[in-house]
């Protein structure tokens, strides 16, 4: 088997048949043997009995469909696609239609005409969004990239395809809180980053609101760097040596100056404002302590409920 996509659907219904149809339609002319890998992520709605019809009746199809007992959101997904690929090739992308399958292709001859290059990822070239979301994403791409040990290629999505090595050791990566992003700079590995035009997605609405990818950035953050950690403790410091300066001034002002102490609401302010620093370095200490927590219980990635294979 040379090429495996991996697909992740959540709530898919009205766009796996089509991303299917559309696939097989650009495909049709390459000599090499391909294969579907769909992970259902816990759909609350019909995208299962739809994968599960395309599985009976596209025999001519390798078709794989991986089922989730809930959802584990996409993260997890991905690594069950990767995990459950045999191909020497394995392509990340999205059943809404937003991406476009033609553009695996270009990436499977860049990895066969370019061999120096283990990696394939696509990057949006021109950014169809509001400019709130542009300028949260620009921000976020800046500051992971000053505070990580690796850097994260601007504006870079899941969208990408990569030879078996890149795989494997992604797979060797089995840590419960997954930043694939922050996954495929740690690896290394060669990667050519090539410009693609987002469609327009077919049907349903996009999962990834602000909400979600504030959260999602947080947890890039987190996963792949400590210095928001080193942060609280210069908080700290800062904090402490501003009290001890302070404390001065109001000493020599009642010695030598005879000024009143001022009282009631400079206490009230300094004690709010201490307590709102020294709770704010508990929630990031707290943030790093809950994720060794969930990681110590050694829980799967993931759980198959159902796994439908041809082979």
């Amino acid at each position: 088997m040379k090429l495996s996509l991996v697909v992740p659907c959540y709530n898919e219904q009205d766009n796996v048949e089509l991303f299917f149809a559309e696939t097989v339609k650009a495909f049709q002319n390459v000599k090499f043997e391909y294969e579907f890998i769909f992970v259902n992520d816990g759909s609350s709605d019909k995208t299962l009995e739809k994968l599960k019809k395309l599985y009976k009746e596209k025999t001519e199809s390798d078709i794989t469909v991986v089922s989730f007992s809930r959802n584990f959101g996409k993260e997890s997904a991905i690594y069950a696609g990767i995990k459950n690929a045999s191909g020497d090739y394995i392509s990340l992308i999205d059943a809404d239609m937003q991406q476009r399958p033609e553009v695996v292709l270009e990436m499977i001859d860049i990895l066969e005409t370019e061999p120096e290059y283990d990696c394939v990822a696509a990057y949006q070239g021109e950014r169809k969004e509001g400019s709130v979301m542009t300028g949260f994403k620009s921000g976020f791409y800046k500051l992971i990239n000053k505070l990580s040990e690796v850097e994260l290629k601007a504006d870079a999505s899941d969208f990408r395809t990569f030879n078996r090595g890149v795989a494997d050791a992604i797979i060797e990566m089995s840590e419960y809180h997954r930043f694939s992003k922050g996954i495929f700079s740690w690896i290394g590995f060669n990667t050519k980053y090539i410009p693609y035009e987002v469609q327009e997605r077919n049907a349903g609405e996009t999962k990834w609101g602000f909400t979600k990818l504030v959260k999602y950035a947080l947890e890039g953050i987190s996963a792949f760097s400590t210095k928001p950690l080193s942060l609280a403790t210069y908080i700290g410091m800062i904090s402490s040596v501003a009290a001890i300066i302070y404390l001065i001034v109001v000493i020599v002002q009642k010695l030598f100056f005879d000024v009143a102490v001022t009282g009631y609401a400079t206490i009230v302010a300094l004690i709010l404002l201490l307590g709102g620093i020294q709770l704010f370095c508990i929630g990031i200490i707290g943030s790093y302590l809950s994720k060794t927590y969930i990681q110590s219980k050694n829980r799967p990635i993931y759980i198959a409920k159902e796994i439908l294979k041809r082979k």
